[in-house]
Formats: structure tokens, sequence, C-alpha cells
């Protein structure tokens, strides 16, 4: 990290008072709109009388929990808000809180049963969110500190749980070979494969006459074997913590319990790697809410990717990597929030082979300088006709998605606009594994376009029925198209994405400065290394 930002300042040459730009801002409205009533309801714990009942009993709500335990000026970086949106039967938020922020100065990941809706237990959608968050704490050498309270799997839709769900067992036992910590607080009832969660963490705190843990509880115990016991008794704080050793710590309520969990995070060492800027950064030139007026929602509509990333980095400098080759996808380097990132993002939708080839030796030279990358999308594809074809497109877009593919150093990835097809792999999309990938309400990620996929559907109708020697029925056919054009409509939509797990949320453009700050202290607490074996290449 340098200590003076020398990167050349980029200046904005976008007139914000006129008419497009205006006609942005007004058409962002609706879907902020949309997005702060999304966020609001998946930050829903419950009824009411549900509520009422869980504090009534002497104990925190889950999202209270969180507060308590994190540092009082900590921000907290919400990962995977809106799993199982949309979905049948699915608890709002996939009945669990995940997210990143400080405890005792030390970045940690924090998971949390929502205990008042089902009883915590587990949904179709809390398995995949559970993975996706300690894959992301593993990755990056996070400590996990779990609230836990649940009934364990949502026996109704057992089948598309159960399977999915020892990964949340295999991990926790694998975070332990690896050396990395995990916390468990047992607040109320943690039932069946919830049992293991406390069992498997490397410390736990139980609250006394509220934990109890047991693999099956008192009625399951009465029809297996006859036996009648007390859950106290069977399952309780104090039988754990005085007879089976299962409990590390007894707490004498939820506030206690909070200030042991802390407890235990300050007692863990230190990462030896340094990742707390060690100055005040400066801010971008230009305001954040600008990204509104230069965005146009309408992705069919390109937008200066160049004014996109002048708000985003420190004090607007960039330094561009190739300005005159390949200008349909930019590349250059900067700082955010202190921390040195190489940029790729997509100036113009489409990919050309000159493109690629300047992508994939971008991302080698940010693997030479152990630099981490940010993609920022807004990409249809590769290039398709004659002339693409005979420039060698596949092979030059092969080398960006191999390069890609073998790049070592952390890749954090922001769906601005579209993100179609191969052109969503070349710019580490969700199965290239970038360490963070957000999405703007304004984002589309699928195939293709729908009317793109549309046109192409009705063309393959008519010629299977050409080469059959029979008619085509138009409106069969258009029937056909026009429900396919929905299906991807619906599908390729950020919160439908979002609700299978395929980014790690979706953010207010204006928050994407603050977000990737974030994550950038996050992927640097363990020590960024490229794919280029420096030690090789100073004995060469």
């Amino acid at each position: 990290m340098s200590t003076f930002n020398a990167f050349p300042v980029g200046e904005s040459t976008a007139r914000l008072r006129g008419p497009q730009f205006q006609a942005n801002r007004k058409s962002w409205e609706p879907l902020m709109e949309k997005f702060e009533a999304m966020s609001k309801a998946a930050m829903a714990e419950g009824a009411e009388k549900y509520l009422n009942r869980h504090q009534e009993r002497g104990q925190l709500l889950a999202r209270d929990r969180i507060s308590l335990l994190l540092d009082p000026d900590s921000p907290f970086l919400e990962l995977c808000p809106f799993a199982g949106v949309g979905q049948k039967d699915v608890p709002p938020c996939g009945n669990l809180i995940a997210g990143v922020g400080s405890i005792c100065g030390r970045p940690c990941l924090v998971v949390s049963h929502i205990p008042t809706q089902n009883g915590g237990a587990w949904s179709t959608s809390t398995i995949p969110k559970q993975n996706r968050v300690t894959e992301i704490a593993t990755e990056n050498g996070l400590p996990i500190v779990a609230l836990v309270q649940s009934a364990g799997v949502f026996l109704p839709k057992q089948f598309k749980i159960f399977h999915a769900g020892g990964e949340i067992f295999r991990e926790l036992g694998r975070r332990s070979q690896l050396g990395q910590q995990s916390c468990a607080v047992v607040f109320g009832t943690a039932t069946a494969g919830g049992a293991y969660h406390p069992a498997l963490s490397d410390y736990s705190i139980f609250v006394q006459n509220q934990a109890q843990v047991f693999l099956g509880g008192p009625p399951l115990v009465r029809m297996a074997t006859g036996e009648v016991v007390d859950a106290e008794v069977l399952g309780g704080a104090e039988t754990h913590a005085k007879l089976t050793g299962l409990a590390d710590q007894l707490a004498v309520d939820d506030f206690d319990a909070i200030r042991k969990a802390r407890e235990w995070v300050l007692a863990l060492p230190f990462p030896a790697q340094t990742y707390i800027t060690k100055e005040v950064p400066l801010p971008p030139r230009y305001p954040a809410e600008d990204l509104l007026y230069l965005v146009d929602p309408d992705i069919r509509k390109p937008f200066d990717m160049k004014e996109v990333i002048l708000r985003l980095v420190d004090d607007s400098r960039f330094s561009v990597f190739k300005p005159g080759f390949g200008t349909n996808l930019m590349t250059g380097f900067a700082q955010i929030f202190g921390h040195n990132v190489g940029i790729i993002a997509n100036r113009i939708p489409v990919i050309h082979g000159d493109e690629a080839s300047k992508g994939a030796q971008f991302v080698r030279q940010c693997n030479q300088s152990d630099t981490p990358i940010l993609f920022l999308h807004n990409v249809t594809g590769f290039m398709v006709g004659s002339k693409a074809e005979h420039s060698a497109i596949i092979k030059k877009g092969a080398q960006m998605v191999s390069a890609v593919s073998c790049s070592k150093v952390p890749a954090i990835s922001v769906i601005l606009g579209a993100s179609y097809g191969a052109g969503n792999y070349a710019m580490c999309g969700r199965s290239f594994k970038p360490r963070f990938l957000f999405t703007w309400p304004s984002a589309r990620c699928s195939v293709m376009g729908p009317d793109q996929l549309a046109g192409v559907m009705q063309t393959l109708e008519a010629q299977s029925a050409k080469s059959k020697g029979s008619q085509v029925d138009e409106a069969a056919v258009q029937k056909r198209v026009q429900a396919l054009r929905d299906t991807v409509q619906r599908d390729g939509d950020c919160y439908r994405t979002s609700s299978y797990l395929h980014d790690d949320g979706v953010i207010d453009p204006r928050d994407t400065r603050d977000v990737l700050g974030m994550c950038l202290e996050i992927v640097k607490i363990n020590e960024v290394k490229g794919a280029i074996e420096h030690n090789a290449l100073a004995r060469l």
C-alpha cells in the first residue's frame, strides 16, 4: 500500500443538468423504492406477536444481538440478505442473518438464526446461505461468531434441506483443522442438526435457563425409548456445563453471553498481515449521488464507465492501462480507501478480440504485482459474426477466460447493468469464484437478454419447420416465444438471482464505494499473492 496516491486525477466531463442525466435520475426512483421495500422485508424478523413473545422471555431479537456484539462504530456488511426472496415457504433473509463487522477491532463473520421465524428452523435457503458465508470466512481468514437458536431442519421440507445440510458441519470441522476459529453462542433451543453447531465450534457459550441442546428433544426421546425426561435435565445449559462439558462458558443472560463472545474474540491472536489503512484516504472528487444521474437503469443503453470509476476511487485518481487499445474494455489501477486495486470495466457492452487480449494481459499484470482486481460488469458477451470469428474471437476470448480462471489474487465483482453469456465468465461471474459479488438494482444476469433469446428461438422454430417441410404455426410459435421471454425476464432480475445466491447481495449504487472498501480490507487479512511465483522469477 503506497503512502501517497500518485495516480493521475481523472476529470469528469458529465454535465448532470442535461436532460438525459435528469431523465436517468427520474428513472431510478421506482427502482430505489423497490429496493427500499425489499430491504425492509428482508430485515423483518417475523410477526409482531412472535417478536413480543420472544422479548417477554427476556431474550433479545436477532439483529439486536448482532448490534450489541459489534463494536459501536462498526459497519455491518450484510451478506445475501435476499436469500429465498420470492420462493415459496421460505422466510425472509433465508431465516439467517449473516455479515462481516468489527468485534474488538477485528473483522469477524457473524451469523444469527432468527428464532422468531419458524423457531429459527433451517429453510431451503438457509443451507446454501450458511455454506456461502462460511466459504467467505474461510477464504478470507475470518473468525466466525454464530448466534444459535434453531429448531434444526424444517421437517416439512427435510428432503430439500437435509442432504446439503451436512456441509455446514463439514466446513466447521475443516476450519478447526486450518486453525480458523469459530465460536457458538447458544441463546435458546438447538435441536438435532442444530446441536452439532456448538459441538463442532471451537468455543461455546450457553445462556443459563435458556440454552437447550440435544439431538432429540423430550417428545422424540419418549417416542424412541419410552423415557420421560425434562428438557433442562436432558440438555440444558447446566447439564452441558457441568456434566457433558459441551459448554465452555455459562452466561446469565443474552447480554452476558454477548460480552463473553467479545472476550473470546479479544483473546484471539491477531493476524500477522496488516490490513488496516495507515492514513485517511481522500474521497472521490465527485459525489456518489451522481451515479443515479450517470447510469441509465435501462441496461440496453450504454453509459460512461469512466465517470462511474471516478466516483468510486480515492481522490478520483485512475491510471489507465492501454488507453488506446481495446477501448471497449477499461483497465487501470487506482486506490479505494487506500488499497491498491486493478479495475476491469466494460466501457461498451461487447468484448472484441482486442479487449479480450488486453483483459488477459491486465489480469496477469495484477497477479505479478499481487493486486486485487475489481470487475465492473456491463457486458452482453463476446462479439459474433464472420469478422469476429475470423479475428480469432474464440481463441482470444478463451485466453481472457483462462487468465481469470488461473488468477490467484482476490477478485471482487459488481454487476451494474447487463452480465450475459460468456461475458459474465470473462468478467469473473459467480462460477469463477470472486471473493465477493454484488449487483445493483438495475442489474440483469442470464445467458442472454430476453429479446435476443426470444429472437433466436423464433428463428430456430422456423428453420425446424422448414427442414421438416411443414408450415410454421405462427400463433403457436409466438405463444411459446412469449412464454420463454417472460421466463428469462423473470429469472434475469437481480432479486431473482440474489434469491438463489448467485450474488452476495443487491446494493444501493451510492453505497458501492463503502462496500468495496470493506471487501478490500477483508480480502487483505490473508496475504494477497498472485499466480506469479516471484521467487522463481528472481532465480532466472
